[in-house]
């Protein structure tokens, strides 16, 4: 006897819930520091009810229909990307080095590379599921030609991104691309030349940097470069380059293991309302208010994987629960990391924490897409059928 039931995942929702409770606390704290006369956390909490209402709308449409209007989203994504590059400076500004973002009189900053990371995830997951309807039978050619699908609809928008000189959004991009890539089936083989190539790539930066630097040049901007020195000695460059960083350290050391309490942070953090959020949380909340927050990510990451396996016999809702969980697994890693000063920083916020219109929509379309997919009637693992 088979047991159906309709499923939704109330605990993907719950922690969504609080990781948005714990982001309007955090930023009415830290908007303190922002050197804008702004309510930075009423904005976020209205970004947050628009993306609740776009996860709403989302779990109303079938999968079907989401699938066949993929490649007109992912097409949609790369003429934003493109657009961003060819529009004047009056639309599309130059900020802290890079030209990423649409700005529209009366409704603000539109940042296209952040919907393009979940119009990726789709994309793939549409290409992958494509493949293995027409190809059957696997083998290595057929596993090399997936290979270099996936590879070319994913450099499109990560050379795109990289144009706008936005070395974070396009290194998203990539770790996304690995993870559905090692996900998808493909021979071990190629997984393996592919890992090996990027230790060897990245062995190869670490030896250039430190024989001559200057050579990164020619592959990275002089600021990122000075991004690298700062991160190795932000204390030497504590008055310049480095002085976000310095900052964001005493703070988090400061909060020791319980923290200064609501709005007791005292150490000045550059935009603490945006990419360094989670230092706000260390420094009020302590080493336990910080793990407190990466356990609600492990746990939403972990129900990810969860609807990942209900959906495994469908391969386009299996690679999206994919990319997503690979989406958030790199931004708490990267930006936990480079606020603590353990990894360069890159500029890549804390999805649904730091404040930003565009990351929190983008979330919340990539969320939908989810809980949609938990949505549908699934059996039991002790089902018969």
């Amino acid at each position: 006897m088979s047991n159906n039931k309709n499923y939704f995942d109330t605990g993907l929702a719950f922690f969504t819930f609080l990781i948005m409770i714990c982001s309007v606390v955090t930023i009415s704290s830290a908007q303190k520091y922002a050197q804008y006369q702004e309510n930075f956390a009423m904005q976020q909490l209205v970004w947050f009810i628009l993306g609740s209402i776009i996860v709403a709308v989302i779990c109303f449409f079938d999968f079907e229909q989401i699938s066949k209007i993929t490649p007109y989203v992912y097409g949609f994504g790369i003429i934003l990307l493109i657009g961003i590059l060819i529009a004047p400076s009056s639309i599309a500004p130059t900020r802290n080095g890079a030209k990423s973002w649409f700005v529209i009189p009366g409704v603000g900053s539109i940042q296209p590379s952040e919907y393009m990371k979940i119009f990726l995830i789709m994309m793939i997951a549409y290409v992958v599921q494509k493949h293995y309807e027409k190809i059957t039978i696997t083998s290595f050619q057929n596993d090399v030609l997936l290979i270099l699908k996936i590879a070319v609809i994913s450099m499109i928008p990560i050379l795109l991104v990289l144009l706008q000189n936005d070395f974070g959004s396009s290194l998203v991009m990539v770790v996304i691309t690995m993870g559905m890539i090692f996900l998808s089936g493909v021979d071990w083989r190629i997984i393996l030349t592919f890992a090996s190539i990027t230790i060897t790539v990245i062995a190869g930066l670490v030896i250039t940097f430190i024989v001559d630097s200057e050579l990164l040049l020619h592959l990275f901007g002089q600021y990122q470069l000075e991004r690298i020195y700062s991160w190795l000695d932000p204390f030497g460059h504590g008055k310049d380059i480095g002085f976000q960083l310095k900052q964001s350290i005493l703070a988090m050391g400061s909060g020791m293991i319980e923290g200064k309490g609501f709005n007791g942070s005292a150490v000045y953090i550059p935009e603490a309302h945006s990419d360094f959020i989670f230092s706000i949380v260390g420094e009020e909340y302590g080493f336990l208010g910080a793990c407190f927050v990466l356990s609600l990510y492990f746990l939403m990451i972990y129900r990810f994987v969860g609807i990942a396996m209900f959906s495994k016999n469908d391969m386009y809702e299996f690679y999206i629960c994919i990319g997503m969980a690979s989406l958030f697994t790199f931004h708490v890693f990267q930006n936990a990391g480079m606020v603590s000063g353990l990894l360069p920083i890159t500029g890549i916020p804390l999805l649904l924490m730091s404040y930003g219109g565009s990351s929190v929509l983008a979330s919340m379309i990539g969320i939908g897409l989810v809980l949609n997919i938990s949505l549908k009637k699934k059996s039991s693992m002790f089902s018969q059928e």
